[in-house]
């Protein structure tokens, strides 16, 4: 079995028990008739939820979207229902209408003369929507400084810097006003936007740029024992931030006093790179090389799930209700079932796996010279990010090549 469960004191309820949707269905909504209230406790919300969850990826198709030459697409955010927001590798923030297909660019913003650029610019690794959906924050001009914009206007906010040295691969928002930031040089950065009135405004004044204010940290740590922050991942029940580094390890922040509190080593050493909390549940799933690693707070141990597709690695994970699901480097999506213990299946019993179209690959120099010659075949795009919208019934993904040196891209809706 590819999911392995040991016995855990007093750690029941992170992996739920088994759970016939069709019949919750079938049972709720002969009761309601009846007038009986047996099953109100379980909402026809949640019983919906869960089932839209495990139907979808059986009925997703694919439609493969135009998005020019930008290399990579790291990072991705539903706006509402027809616009999706991304950032690249590249460096660029653009907004797509998925039903148009038109693109538009958003400027990128300049830090000030005091911010310390990173070497080498490795674009936006993260774009982050505050609760109540005013705000979006992600990497500005400087890959080691964030910005901030207004919703749904994209007017700027601020320049956040003096925080890292080194670029941002993750912001995480823990209310409409407080974010964290994550950086490779192991520092985490504490933010307040809350306006511009005390702050440095930026010489900036045109129609294409209007004025905004640059802001210092209210805190920045060392994420001891972390080589690189890779990812964060907020428990808003639990008021408490999960903090993933390249060198394996987990780490649990309290927000409250902003300190580490805890720590542990995951049994995979290899390519630790994405990380998702579960909303119901205390549980983070966080993809390896070749595994997905689930892991309780309250538990000492650390539960995995193998990947089918090994090789090029697990690029981005995500919950829907019992449902993960696993981006994979090798252009595959797959899900897996909490509840059953095992990957999802089609009805002809065989796993439900969606592969992605060609996407747009630059065939320039280093291509002829390096790759062609290593693939029998298109090369495959890396799932770098995966969003469901809030229906459950449409997913955007998006990425592009894994090798390093190749550039090129893919978007696509799944609905």
């Amino acid at each position: 079995m590819a999911f392995h469960r040991p016995s855990v004191k007093g750690c029941s309820g992170s992996i739920p028990r088994p759970v016939n949707i069709s019949q919750e269905i079938f049972r709720y909504t002969q009761t309601r008739q009846l007038g009986q209230s047996r099953f109100s406790h379980i909402g026809a919300q949640n019983i919906v939820d869960d089932y839209v969850a495990q139907l979808m990826p059986l009925l997703f198709k694919e439609r493969e979207y135009q998005v020019g030459n930008i290399n990579k697409i790291f990072s991705a955010q539903w706006l509402n229902s027809k616009q999706v927001v991304y950032g690249t590798k590249c460096n660029k923030l653009e907004v797509m209408d998925l039903n148009s297909g038109n693109i538009d660019h958003i400027p990128s913003l300049k830090s000030s003369n005091k911010s310390q650029p990173a070497g080498c610019p490795c674009g936006i690794h993260s774009v982050a929507i505050n609760p109540s959906r005013t705000l979006l924050a992600t990497g500005a001009e400087n890959t080691n400084d964030l910005a901030v914009y207004k919703l749904p206007t994209f007017d700027p906010v601020c320049v956040g810097e003096r925080a890292h040295g080194d670029w941002i691969f993750d912001i995480c928002w823990l209310d409409d006003e407080f974010l964290v930031t994550g950086s490779r040089d192991s520092y985490l950065g504490l933010w307040r936007i809350d306006g511009v009135e005390d702050t440095e405004v930026s010489p900036l004044s045109s129609l294409q740029v209007p004025e905004y204010s640059f802001q210092a940290p209210l805190i920045v740590k060392e994420c001891n024992d972390a080589k690189k922050v890779r990812a964060l991942a907020y428990h808003e029940d639990r008021k408490e931030l999960a903090v993933l580094s390249l060198n394996a390890m987990f780490h649990l922040w309290d927000l409250e006093t902003f300190k580490s509190i805890s720590h542990r080593k995951l049994p995979n050493s290899k390519e630790n790179v994405c990380m998702c909390v579960a909303k119901e549940k205390p549980l983070y799933a966080i993809g390896s090389q070749s595994h997905v690693y689930l892991v309780d707070p309250r538990s000492k141990k650390t539960l995995s799930i193998i990947s089918k597709f090994r090789g090029a690695g697990i690029r981005s994970v995500s919950f829907r209700k019992d449902i993960i699901t696993i981006g994979t480097g090798t252009g595959h999506i797959l899900f897996y079932d909490l509840r059953a213990e095992k990957y999802l299946e089609s009805g002809c019993g065989h796993m439900c796996s969606l592969v992605l179209g060609k996407g747009w690959l630059l065939r320039d120099e280093n291509y002829y010279g390096f790759f062609m010659h290593q693939f029998n075949h298109d090369i495959p795009n890396a799932i770098y990010t995966h969003q469901y919208d809030d229906t459950g019934t449409r997913m955007f993904v998006a990425g592009g090549p894994l090798p390093a040196g190749l550039w090129g891209n893919y978007a696509g809706l799944w609905s």
